[in-house]
């Protein structure tokens, strides 16, 4: 299915993707799915058919990955920005408020909504996201991908992302073709910006129910990035995936899928 779009207030386009199954007579609360950097909404493909029936599934492609605009070097690119399309995107869907999913970087995006705007987010349901990439390994990503190109930093790395012989030959290699995709100096620019950024000591500021779900063997910075997490986000649940690298989502989506529902369920009696 073709992405539909709208124009973010400084003329980007950013595209998104809607998934609802539920009863066409009743109310949906709306679910937000942000997907991590160097990807796309369709990295949530195996989440939609246990999410869509019982919830209004919004999938966006961030700014600069899948079908939305890649945006020129100037301006610089913001979490601000970022956040911004966020916003605008629930607007233009007429969405007061939304419960979001963010995976690795989208997750960074809904954190910072959630501080910067707390009406507009029910929930927070964070999986693999730290607050910030500051005290991570990241930087020395960049000049690995420059050098190397995208898909073959990633290739080499793989086992930093998935447990090697746990899931299908032909996941990880779509995984690698898919991010291939990418405008490798806008991921530079993108990655970069997140290195930069660190606001554990703003975490208060999040007040809603917050999900926090941690891969058990981290290899994007130190699990112990998640604690002050734990500690500082007032309404918080957390859950680790005991031995698995960074990408959870993509490695365990039934899993995943099961913990929203679950987290939803118990704190806001969703979806019946």
């Amino acid at each position: 299915m073709a992405a539909s779009t709208f124009t973010a207030s400084d003329g980007n386009r950013i595209a998104y993707h809607i998934d609802d199954h539920t009863d066409p007579w009743k109310p949906a609360a709306t679910l937000l799915l942000l997907h991590a950097a160097m990807g796309h909404s369709r990295r949530f493909y195996g989440w939609v058919p246990g999410l869509s029936r019982d919830y209004r599934v919004v999938r966006m492609d961030l700014r600069g990955h899948g079908d939305s605009q890649v945006q020129t070097e100037t301006p610089a690119l913001s979490m601000d920005r970022l956040v911004a399309d966020v916003s605008e995107l629930l607007d233009h869907l007429g969405c007061p408020s939304a419960h979001i999913v963010g995976n690795s970087a989208g997750g960074y995006v809904a954190q910072n909504l959630a501080m910067k705007s707390p009406a507009r987010v029910a929930s927070l349901m964070l999986f693999g996201s730290t607050p910030g990439l500051k005290n991570s390994q990241a930087a020395t990503w960049l000049p690995r991908v420059a050098k190397e190109g995208l898909r073959a930093f990633l290739a080499d790395t793989i086992s930093d992302r998935f447990p090697i012989g746990k899931v299908p030959e032909g996941l990880v290699t779509w995984f690698l073709d898919e991010a291939a995709k990418n405008d490798t100096a806008f991921i530079g620019r993108f990655i970069g910006l997140m290195t930069t950024l660190d606001w554990s000591d703003r975490l208060g500021e999040i007040k809603c129910p917050t999900l926090i779900v941690m891969p058990g063997g981290e290899t994007v910075g130190s699990i112990k990035n998640y604690d002050v997490m734990i500690e500082r986000i007032p309404d918080s649940q957390a859950i680790a995936y005991e031995g698995m690298p960074h990408n959870i989502c993509d490695a365990a989506p039934d899993r995943c899928v099961a913990d929203v529902l679950a987290f939803l369920r118990w704190r806001f009696g969703e979806p019946r």
